[in-house]
């Protein structure tokens, strides 16, 4: 059944009026016709079966069939910091990462980091990732958003790690003793992972030594040298897969 976001649904409502990009996309790259089924997912963990009654270039209207039970979340909260990257290669980034269940996107800027935002611009980037976000999550049937967060500079993303119930890792090149299946296999599992990915240069060794001095584990992925966005995919991959819900499990629905 197809799937669309709006944002701010009230439960009590039975028939809710959707404007804007979601309902462009119904009408014109969905075609979707009055009588027609679907689903809205409001980004809090709501869900709903809808039915069409009007369809117009501006305007969609819905009834509303029935609340859908709550997806089971990942027993595991992963908060990637990824230093910007080239606009594609971002975009790409975060798409696949909302895609693996990611609770939370940390832009940042380092010493080696190429991109820079300008001011101006800053607004109109935060939007465009979000909506990117928006999209995965109505392909891979995720009810909750992550949150995108402005880019920070690395130094204050470091500085304002969350504390004891994280595992705070720090993904680094250079790395020659310690990669992160031995790390995720040999302690419990934490709540919270909070994973730092740099950019295409890698970030500095005053970089990883700050990190170091904040308790991050500074973990390898192997011998191959990944472009930053593939590490931040299998590295989300991989902890989801030791940690997280990258299984079947009894709750798992199908639609």
């Amino acid at each position: 059944m197809k799937r669309i976001l709006v944002e701010n649904i009230t439960p009590s409502v039975d028939r809710l009026s959707i404007t804007g990009g979601e309902a462009r996309y119904i009408n014109k790259v969905l075609r979707m016709k009055r009588g027609q089924e679907l689903i809205i997912m409001d980004g809090r963990g709501q869900s709903f079966k809808a039915i069409i009654e009007r369809v117009s270039y501006g305007e969609v209207t819905v009834k509303i069939d029935r609340s859908l039970p709550p997806q089971p979340s990942s027993p595991v909260e992963i908060t990637l910091c990824q230093a910007l990257l080239k606009s594609h290669a971002m975009d790409y980034l975060i798409q696949k990462v909302t895609e693996l269940g990611i609770t939370a996107i940390q832009p940042f800027l380092s010493e080696r980091t190429v991109i820079r935002i300008r001011p101006e611009n800053r607004n109109p980037k935060l939007e465009r990732w979000r909506e990117v976000v928006k999209s995965a999550c109505r392909q891979c049937n995720r009810a909750i958003l992550p949150l995108v967060e402005p880019p920070r500079p690395f130094s204050e993303v470091v500085e304002n790690a969350p504390g004891k119930r994280a595992l705070k890792v720090l993904l680094w090149e250079n790395e020659a003793s310690v990669d992160l299946k031995g790390v995720l296999r040999s302690v419990d599992p934490f709540p919270h992972v909070f994973a730092v990915v740099g950019p295409e240069g890698g970030l500095t060794p005053k970089e990883v030594g700050l990190a170091m001095e904040r308790n991050f584990r500074v973990i390898s992925l192997g011998n191959r040298i990944l472009r930053a966005e593939t590490a931040a995919v299998s590295l989300i991959a991989i902890i989801q897969y030791e940690w997280g819900d990258l299984h079947l499990s009894s709750e798992t629905v199908i639609s």
